[in-house]
């Protein structure tokens, strides 16, 4: 039989494994698997799980929680080798879920499982941040991203999607401005941001969309925002005209698709990879990894 190793972050979105995870397990031991259950305790636990699982003879590590215990889960897995030798599902039960829905998961925790049972491996693109950090979809800075680590975790799992949208309304009035150099296959952006996203998502914290047409998962290019500091009121309707239509086609965006991007500001600082913070140097270079982990979708 098959074994796999289920990993559940306990403090999950609105906590619906704490009711729901027999019911997965039970899913997964009718399809032939031997399972084993293993509850988060820290920060980069999953993490851990995920590098330890082919040692340990596992043939599948499921991901049970949010965009951020996913991230440790593919972090894991790639802990050694930019490729994964291990297949990833993912069972998601976040306030947002912005990959997932991406992916096309059921929301519904046993639907999901029944997913991961059912379809076909696919590769799906990893981002690689720096030297050794990892992201699933996105690796950002400036207004909003703030939003997906600093929402408490009591409010997210009261109110859910409601706690992103609330601490970005927060940031509004405190946009802070950001000098870069962006440096991306070949081309030069330079100008004052106030939001940078490398990502592989249709939904960020569902603030920012991108339209279905704009966004593949296994095409080795990542899709590139960059927001201009607005210098009048004006220039802030225009970004926020192009933003709540995701039509970043004015003045106020750049956007394009690149496979190798190196942003370099004035000094270090606060990235969002996943909803996680990272503090960052004042250089980091970004890379596709092409069909990195293989997913049950």
């Amino acid at each position: 039989m098959k074994k796999v190793l289920l990993i559940v972050n306990p403090v999950a979105g609105k906590l619906r494994l704490h009711s729901e995870l027999f019911d997965i397990v039970e899913v997964f031991c009718n399809n032939g698997y031997i399972v084993t259950t293993a509850i988060t305790q820290y920060r980069n636990h999953g993490k851990e799980l995920a590098a330890s699982a082919r040692e340990n003879g596992y043939d599948l590590v499921v991901c049970c929680g949010g965009d951020g215990t996913l991230n440790e889960a593919i972090s894991g897995l790639l802990e050694t080798t930019d490729r994964a030798n291990i297949p990833l599902g993912y069972i998601p039960a976040g306030s947002t879920n912005d990959f997932a829905e991406t992916l096309g998961i059921p929301s519904v925790p046993t639907a999901a499982a029944v997913n991961i049972c059912k379809s076909d491996l696919m590769g799906i693109d990893v981002g690689k941040f720096g030297r050794d950090r990892y992201f699933s979809y996105i690796a950002t800075f400036g207004a909003f991203s703030a939003a997906s680590y600093s929402a408490p975790q009591e409010l997210k799992n009261s109110i859910g999607h409601m706690a992103y949208l609330i601490e970005g309304l927060k940031q509004l009035g405190n946009m802070q401005k950001y000098h870069a150099v962006i440096k991306a296959d070949g081309r030069k952006f330079e100008d004052d941001y106030i939001y940078c996203s490398v990502s592989n998502t249709r939904s960020v914290a569902g603030i920012v969309k991108l339209a279905d047409n704009l966004v593949d998962l296994h095409d080795g290019m990542f899709e590139v925002i960059l927001v201009k500091y607005p210098r009048d009121i004006g220039e802030t309707s225009k970004i926020i005209s192009g933003v709540l239509s995701s039509d970043f086609s004015n003045d106020m965006f750049e956007f394009f698709k690149a496979e190798d991007v190196k942003v370099t500001m004035d000094e270090g600082t606060a990235w969002s990879l996943d909803g996680e913070k990272v503090d960052a140097p004042a250089t980091v270079r970004i890379r596709n990894l092409a069909s990195a982990v293989k997913m049950y979708l």
